[in-house]
């Protein structure tokens, strides 16, 4: 029943992105298109998911038992760099179609904010390992549901009669804002 709740309230009710405002950049520099929202999503869960149990073990076996706590922002920093550039490394030979529509915004996971935010929740909420890595998964998949929805929309707005000075950003953060308002309505679920 635990990890339900981990679950239910990392995807819908404490969203990464339209509760806690992590990940923002490329919530909002990905989301033009659904096939690159797609792709940044599989790419935040893959790496939120691998920095988590790295970060949790770095924590627990090294920094924890030496006091090395004042090491823990640095460390999780150069941990999820070296994971991106392995997710980069990895996409530029398997998928080079993907490696290009992701363009800038790979490396930008590197400095993404929720992967770190996460990391560091996951030890701030004294997670177990398995608690640690459901919720990364959990709120992966819920940066993934919020960047779908929106790019959804996005593809949408550019087909609308939109007044020319909101077009663009503006009618985006607008939209974006009338989304996080909807996932408010599930604050009452846990």
């Amino acid at each position: 029943m635990e990890y339900i709740v981990i679950i239910i309230a990392a995807i819908f009710v404490n969203n990464i992105v339209l509760h806690q405002f992590l990940g923002i950049c490329p919530f909002l520099g990905v989301s033009s298109r659904v096939s690159t929202s797609v792709g940044m999503s599989g790419a935040v869960m893959f790496v939120m998911t691998l920095a988590t149990t790295v970060t949790w073990l770095i924590q627990t076996y090294i920094l924890e038992p030496y006091s090395l706590m004042f090491l823990q922002t640095i460390a999780f920093i150069l941990i999820i760099a070296s994971l991106v550039q392995m997710v980069e490394i990895i996409l530029k030979k398997v998928s080079p179609p993907l490696y290009q529509a992701l363009g800038i915004f790979l490396p930008l996971i590197t400095t993404n904010c929720a992967i770190l935010g996460v990391a560091l929740l996951t030890i701030q909420y004294d997670y177990s390992l398995l608690e640690g890595v459901v919720f990364a998964i959990a709120n992966a998949i819920g940066f993934g549901l919020a960047l779908l929805l929106f790019s959804g929309i996005r593809e949408h707005l550019d087909l609308m009669d939109v007044p020319k000075g909101m077009r663009g950003v503006p009618i985006a953060l607008v939209a974006a804002g009338i989304l996080a308002m909807a996932f408010m309505g599930f604050a009452g679920l846990v």
